[in-house]
């Protein structure tokens, strides 16, 4: 990283990027941090298991829909430039965490509905739609598929906050407004946001 710009006119107000982009983003994070949320209480609380089951998986299948979207969106419209704190090197990890990114959030949905699918049981989300089965019924199948979601949950965590703690050391540290690639401006509306 660089060094913070000691000149606040030499700092240059971060493009932004789409509209569309920004609300994709958004209302992944808020999808996943409830989706984490349910999945680790509803294995502690064998009270409330089956109600948490059900929206869980219901968050899951919204998740997948929305990163695919996200996905759309993303090959459609080019992320704006990186800013002149990130560096050559800096860059390629950035896109290649990001990428890693959409892949465990791509995994992590299809590996619950295969594993909830070995079980033998219905898929149904929103308590109505049943999904078709993507793995066979099966146990050991659906053991090794139980842990591998328990994996990808914690590589899902650490991914998150990684992802969080670059974008505030960023804005905070070098003070360079990467954050505000992905804010919504309040009252005027940017050219950037058109």
């Amino acid at each position: 990283m660089s060094t913070r710009t000691e000149d606040p006119a030499a700092v240059v107000a971060p493009q932004k990027f789409t509209a569309a982009s920004r609300i994709f983003h958004w209302l992944t994070a808020l999808l996943i941090f409830a989706a984490l949320l349910i999945g680790f209480t509803m294995v502690n609380w064998l009270a409330g298991y089956a109600a948490l089951r059900m929206i869980h998986m219901s968050l899951g299948v919204v998740i997948l829909v929305i990163v695919v979207l996200r996905i759309v969106n993303r090959v459609r419209h080019h992320p704006p430039a990186f800013g002149p704190t990130i560096g050559r090197l800096e860059g390629l990890v950035v896109t290649w965490s990001e990428r890693g990114l959409y892949a465990l959030l791509l995994a992590q949905p299809l590996v619950g509905w295969a594993m909830v699918s070995a079980t033998g049981k219905p898929v149904r989300v929103f308590g109505a739609v049943r999904l078709p089965s993507i793995a066979p019924f099966n146990t050991h199948v659906f053991w090794v598929l139980r842990e591998t979601h328990s994996v990808l949950a914690y590589l899902l965590v650490l991914a998150v906050a990684a992802h969080v703690s670059a974008v505030l050391a960023h804005s905070i540290v070098l003070g360079d407004g990467m954050l505000r690639r992905m804010t919504f401006s309040v009252g005027k509306r940017s050219r950037s946001e058109t």
